[in-house]
């Protein structure tokens, strides 16, 4: 399914609507969900998929929570960001339709 995503992202970019490859997203994401989200691919890419030992290692790297500006992750911080930040981007996608 990855690459089939990937392939399909790859595509919009190609056509010259890189919007399409976020086209879920009603914003672009902030500096800290970018963080967030590069550091949890990075986690992921490692094949850890436990969310208690991803929010040890989210602790550890110092990433700052987007919405509470935390840095005292668990797996209960980890879940509470995750769902805010998608209330945030369903509530964009919303309001203003395929965005980012």
């Amino acid at each position: 399914m990855d690459a089939f995503k990937d392939r399909l992202s790859q595509r919009a970019f190609a056509t010259g609507r890189p919007g399409l490859a976020h086209q879920c997203r009603g914003r672009e994401l902030d500096e800290k969900e970018n963080a967030l989200a590069s550091a949890l691919m990075a986690i992921y890419a490692t094949g850890e998929q436990d969310f208690d030992a991803v929010a040890q290692q989210l602790k550890q790297k110092g990433i700052v929570a987007p919405r509470s500006g935390r840095t005292d992750w668990t797996e209960a911080l980890l879940a509470e960001e995750l769902e805010a930040t998608n209330r945030e981007l369903d509530a964009a996608y919303e309001a203003v339709g395929y965005g980012a």
